[in-house]
C-alpha cells in the first residue's frame, strides 16, 4: 500500500500492523521459558534418562510445570494479533462522502485552448473522473475569472459530458487567474464541509501569482492537497506564454500534492485514487470507514486465560 500504517491483505486491512513484530518476541521468550521450567538445569544431561524417569516416578524428582507457560504465550500472541487491527472497509463510502473530495480545477485560458493543449487538459480530467472512487467531485473552469461548473456531486460521470463540451466561449475573462480558482476551491470545501481532499489544477502554470502560492499553503496546511497537471502546447502559437513547469511544480509543493504531465496522466492520476484511503485511514477517521475486527480475536484468548484458573494437582 505504500503506507507503514496501513497493510493491505486482500480485501482486508492491517490498521496498525506493528504490532505483529511482537509475535516473534512472544515466540522467543517462550522457548526460553520452556528451556528453564523444569529447573533441574545439568542433571538432565549427567543422569541416565531412564533413571530420570523412574526418580521422576517414586516423587523424588518434581519437575517444573513447562507446559502452563505456553497458556500465557499463547494469550499474548492472540492479542498481539487482535492488536494490529486486522479490518475491512465498510461497503458504503457514500455515508461519509463529507470527508474527502476533489475540486477539478480547468485552466480555459488561451495558451491552452490556442495552443492545443484543451485536448490533453481534457483526457486529464476525465480520468481523474474515472478513477475517483465514489468520492464526491466538484468542478472550476477559469481563465481571467474562476466559476463554479457543478458543485460536489457523487456522481462523478455525470460531468464528463461537461468536459467534453468545454471551449474557449465557456469563460469570457481574459487572462489566467489560478490564485483565483484556488480561492474558489477553498470556498467549495468550506461551505460543503468537506474535511480533506485534492484540489486538482489543469493549467500550463502561467501567471502563479504569490497569492496562488498562499492559498495552496494554506490549503495543505488543512489536509486539502494541491495536485497540477502540466498542459502543453501541441501547436505553435508566438503571442501565448510558454508553459511554467517549475513554477507549477513548485505550487505543488506548497500545497503538499503531486506534479504530472496532462499528456502522461496515469501515474498522477492514480496517486490521487490511492492515497484518499490511507490518509484517511492514519487519521482519525479510520474508526468510520474501516471495521476493526480485532476485538473479535479476543474471545479465543477467553479460553486459554479460563485454564490458568485450574487447580493444580
Amino acid at each position: 500500500m505504500g503506507d507503514p500504517d496501513l497493510m493491505g491483505l486482500g480485501a482486508s486491512v492491517l490498521l496498525r500492523p506493528w504490532w505483529l513484530a511482537a509475535l516473534p518476541a512472544v515466540l522467543i521468550l517462550a522457548i526460553l521459558a520452556l528451556r528453564r521450567a523444569r529447573g533441574l538445569g545439568a542433571w538432565e544431561q549427567a543422569v541416565d534418562p531412564v533413571l530420570m524417569r523412574a526418580m521422576e516416578d517414586f516423587g523424588r524428582v518434581v519437575p517444573g510445570r513447562g507446559r502452563r507457560l505456553l497458556l500465557p504465550a499463547t494469550i499474548a500472541a492472540i492479542l498481539a494479533l487482535a492488536l494490529s487491527g486486522p479490518a475491512r472497509r465498510i461497503a458504503d463510502p457514500e455515508t461519509f462522502r463529507n470527508l474527502d473530495g476533489i475540486v477539478l480545477a480547468i485552466d480555459l485560458s488561451r495558451s491552452i485552448v490556442e495552443g492545443g493543449g484543451l485536448a490533453d487538459a481534457q483526457a486529464a480530467a476525465q480520468l481523474v473522473l474515472q478513477r475517483a472512487g465514489g468520492r464526491p467531485v466538484a468542478m472550476i473552469v477559469y481563465a481571467g475569472e474562476a466559476y463554479v461548473a457543478s458543485a460536489f456531486t457523487s456522481d462523478a460521470a455525470a460531468l464528463s459530458p461537461l468536459l467534453a463540451v468545454l471551449d474557449a466561449g465557456i469563460v469570457p475573462n481574459p487572462g489566467t487567474r489560478t490564485d483565483r480558482a484556488l480561492a474558489l476551491a477553498d470556498r467549495i470545501f468550506t461551505e460543503a464541509k468537506v474535511l480533506k481532499g485534492d484540489v486538482v489544477l489543469v493549467t500550463d502554470g502561467d501567471n502563479l501569482s504569490p497569492d496562488a502560492f498562499g492559498t495552496a499553503d494554506t490549503l495543505g496546511k488543512r489536509g486539502i492537497r494541491v495536485d497540477a497537471f502540466l498542459v502543453e502546447p501541441s501547436s505553435g502559437n508566438g503571442d501565448t506564454p510558454p508553459p511554467d513547469a517549475a513554477a507549477l511544480r513548485r505550487l505543488t509543493q506548497e500545497g503538499g500534492g503531486s506534479f504530472g504531465e496532462a499528456r502522461e496522466p496515469f501515474q498522477l492520476a492514480e496517486t490521487i485514487s490511492r492515497r484518499a484511503a490511507s490518509e484517511l485511514a492514519r487519521g482519525d477517521t479510520a474508526a468510520l470507514l474501516f471495521s476493526d475486527l480485532g476485538r473479535y480475536l479476543l474471545l479465543p484468548a477467553l479460553f486459554p486465560a479460563l485454564l490458568l484458573f485450574r487447580r493444580a494437582n
